[in-house]
């Protein structure tokens, strides 16, 4: 279930409307990492992120779904089966998350590629 704020977020502008769908700390770095197969199972995403709970990842999620950014396809099989893969839309993402990850090399003191590997979650991003 995705949180409903008490007062109504009033979007003031299209940058507002993006960041609300593909920005924070965890949805960027989940459709990085469903950008690098096909489809991907539950746990491998939750394995390649690393920190993130059990209860961020369902909810991070399920708002992806709920935005059309991602798939789910579930497999009426014992054990149960699901997958996740990205739209059309949530591919027509990552040149923008690739041009954030370009800025933010370009534009910091530090030298983050001595701090981070390229993208962990986005490899794919810097062909």
């Amino acid at each position: 279930m995705k949180y409903e704020p008490k007062i109504e977020k009033e979007i003031m502008c299209p940058i507002e409307h993006g960041l609300d769908i593909f920005g924070g700390k965890w949805k960027s770095r989940i459709i990085c990492v469903l950008s690098s197969k096909d489809f991907m199972r539950y746990n491998e995403v939750r394995k390649e992120l690393g920190n993130i709970t059990d209860a961020v990842l369902a909810s991070m999620l399920k708002e992806l779904l709920a935005d059309d950014i991602i798939i789910r396809t579930q497999y009426n099989e014992i054990p149960p089966k699901v997958e996740y893969s990205l739209t059309d839309k949530g591919k027509s993402v990552l040149p923008i998350l690739q041009s954030i990850c370009q800025w933010s090399r370009d534009n910091t003191e530090e030298d983050l590629d001595k701090k981070l590997s390229p993208c962990i979650q986005c490899p794919q991003l810097h062909n």
